[in-house]
Formats: C-alpha cells, sequence, structure tokens
C-alpha cells in the first residue's frame, strides 16, 4: 500500500515539475538564443542552462526553507521580481529586438562565452526554467515528506527531467531548419506575446500572495 502511494506521490512529482519547466515552451526561446551560434557552443549553452536549472532547484530543495529564513525571502516576492525579469524578456521578443548574442559579435572569444554563459544562467537557467514556481513546487514536493528517501528521489526527478530538457535544446538548430526563418520569427513573437502575459501572470499572483501574508485580506 505504502509502495502504491509513494509511486502515485512520485509520479505526481514529475508530472509538477514537467509542467511547470515547461521545456517545449521555452524551446522556441532558446531556438532564437542559439540560431546564429554553431553546434559546439549552442550545445554548451543547452546544457549549462539545464544544468544551472537542476543546480538551483536542487538547492532549494535541500536548503531552500533555511534560505527563506536566512534572508527573508517570500515566495511572492520570488513572484514578483521573477516576473519583471520575464516581462522585459518577453517584450524584447515580441518587437523584434535582437539578443545580446547578437548584437555583440566584435566581442572577444574570452568575453562573448562569458556573456553566453550569462544568458545561459539568467534568463534561461532561472527564471525561465528555474523559476518561481519551478521552486515553490519543489519546496512544497520535498515539504510534503521530510525524510532523506522523499528529498533524493525528488531531486533525481528533477534531474531526469533536466536532461531530457537538455536532449530537447540539443535538438533545437535542426528544430529551427526545418521550421525556417520566417516561421521562427512569427513563433519567436508569439512567444514573446505569451512570455509577457506569463509575467503579467507572476507578478499578479506575487502581488496577491504578498497581500495575503501581509494582511487579513481575503482575495
Amino acid at each position: 500500500m505504502k509502495l502504491h502511494s509513494d509511486l502515485l506521490h512520485y509520479i505526481t512529482v514529475f508530472i509538477g515539475f514537467l509542467a511547470m519547466l515547461n521545456p517545449f515552451g521555452i524551446l522556441p526561446i532558446f531556438i532564437g538564443m542559439v540560431e546564429d551560434l554553431d553546434d559546439k557552443t549552442a550545445r554548451w549553452m543547452a546544457f549549462r542552462a539545464s544544468f544551472s536549472a537542476f543546480i538551483i532547484i536542487a538547492s532549494f530543495c535541500i536548503f531552500g526553507h533555511l534560505i527563506f529564513r536566512i534572508f527573508g525571502i517570500t515566495i511572492p516576492a520570488f513572484q514578483i521580481a521573477g516576473g519583471i525579469i520575464v516581462f522585459f524578456i518577453g517584450y524584447h521578443m515580441l518587437n523584434g529586438e535582437e539578443s545580446k548574442i547578437k548584437v555583440q559579435k566584435e566581442m572577444s572569444p574570452a568575453e562573448l562565452k562569458q556573456a553566453l554563459s550569462n544568458i545561459a544562467v539568467t534568463p534561461l537557467g532561472m527564471p525561465l526554467l528555474a523559476g518561481p514556481g519551478t521552486i515553490a513546487t519543489a519546496m512544497n514536493f520535498v515539504g510534503s515528506n521530510k525524510s532523506l528517501t522523499n528529498v533524493v528521489v525528488v531531486i533525481v526527478i528533477f534531474a531526469l527531467i533536466c536532461f531530457l530538457t537538455f536532449l530537447l535544446f540539443l535538438s533545437a538548430k535542426k528544430i529551427a531548419g526545418v521550421l525556417g526563418e520566417g516561421l521562427i520569427k512569427i513563433i519567436t513573437r508569439v512567444m514573446g506575446l505569451i512570455l509577457t502575459v506569463i509575467a503579467i501572470q507572476m507578478l499578479i499572483m506575487g502581488i496577491i500572495g504578498a497581500v495575503k501574508l501581509y494582511t487579513s485580506i481575503d482575495l
């Protein structure tokens, strides 16, 4: 009976993480960022983004409640900050503005690698992959059963999803080739619109959460 209950819990963890990460929704964003890069650099970006997301979520699975307590951080604050970051990303995509990757081609190899590394971590690793919702979901899954086994299994499940995301990102350039430049631009602008809407939703949820947290108002 317990085995059946644990299995259902871990299936829920897998589905919950997959829905929150939404690698298929982020794929067009990744394509837009790497379409002008060589395959080796695109693979490195894919690994860096996926690995960054894993490190962030694994850290919050283990130390999340302690981190929140030490710094006085709340989930609504994460949602508001994440919403602001995602909004500007979506706004630039919606207006068809060139990314830093495309604009700064005069950089030295070392400078370009550092710029790409920064982009892979933020915004790809966080908040697009490991955003406030994913962090909250992870902390909820480990908080429901604080046993070492549960924490380890939750982290392993997230690692599996990050690996699947990495494999999906590896196919980004092939998918871009099939879709064509014109369709990619259309998809990029549509995703920009969707991202701005997601950002506003994150801001709304953050504000509602903050009001509930600091007042007695029931929204």
